[in-house]
């Protein structure tokens, strides 16, 4: 594991929740639907109103408090690396790791290989190529109050047919997944991509085989087992060309500049 940056003490209060956790942004995939656009360009740096999106990400997660972020990177790492190396500067008071899988393990497989690294309860989880405009630290404290070994944050979106839907009961628990269908077009609660996993979760993913969150773990999760916080905010998955158009607006304005 490399370590970029150096840490330093934030300001007290509850814009500082995120400071006893440790932070994991899942990197390491090949980024095949976004080759046509970005070429070997890695998600990560996939360029956003003329800024690398890890610009972004670090940004906010340093206005929550953040402290300490493990990048689990794989394809194209070494362009991270550089990139990490070269921008140091721009992101003092944040500790930054970075974990290199030697092939792509998945979802799952990439927590189970960084897991050594992963040193709070909870730890906070993030797809690398979602964008969400939430609450981080309420997303924390209903985390907290659920008691559950996972709360994943979920957007209502208006038209849900490009997503998988999440069935949330009239608890906040997660009842079930339902398969993306196109032919679906009406709103529902999506999963957001960023999830609060506890230390016995990680423990449980670290021991077993499963390669992806989504089909292995959420999946097979008994109903009611996950915890969900959900609610409207400006969203964004940069995994496909058609939503990297999008990205700019919605990351690059006013949602991607305001302070938490």
């Amino acid at each position: 594991m490399q370590s970029h940056g150096r840490e330093a003490a934030g300001a007290p209060g509850r814009a500082q929740c995120l400071a006893p956790l440790d932070v994991f942004v899942i990197a390491g995939g090949l980024g095949t639907r976004t080759g046509s656009v970005l070429g070997n360009t890695p998600k990560l740096l996939a360029p956003i109103a003329g800024k690398p999106y890890l610009t972004y990400l670090l940004d906010r997660l340093r206005r929550f408090g953040a402290k300490r972020i493990v990048l689990g990177l794989g394809h194209r790492a070494e362009a991270v690396l550089d990139f990490l190396d070269r921008n140091a500067h721009a992101y003092a008071g944040l500790d930054v790791a970075t974990v290199v899988e030697p092939q792509p393990l998945g979802t799952a497989g990439a927590i189970r290989f960084a897991r050594p690294h992963l040193r709070s309860d909870p730890v906070l989880i993030m797809n690398g190529d979602s964008f969400a405009d939430a609450d981080l630290c309420a997303f924390l404290d209903h985390h907290r109050r659920a008691g559950a070994k996972a709360t994943l944050l979920c957007v209502e979106v208006d038209d849900a047919g490009r997503y998988g839907r999440v069935d949330i009961d009239d608890k906040g628990r997660i009842h079930g997944f339902i398969e993306k269908d196109r032919d679906f077009h009406g709103a529902s609660a999506v999963s957001a991509g960023v999830y609060l996993f506890s230390a016995a979760l990680l423990e449980e993913i670290a021991a077993g085989q499963a390669a992806s969150l989504e089909r292995e773990v959420f999946g097979n999760a008994p109903p009611g087992a996950f915890a969900a916080f959900a609610g409207r905010f400006a969203f964004v998955d940069i995994g496909t060309p058609d939503s990297l158009r999008v990205a700019e607006r919605v990351i690059g304005g006013e949602a991607g500049r305001r302070p938490a």
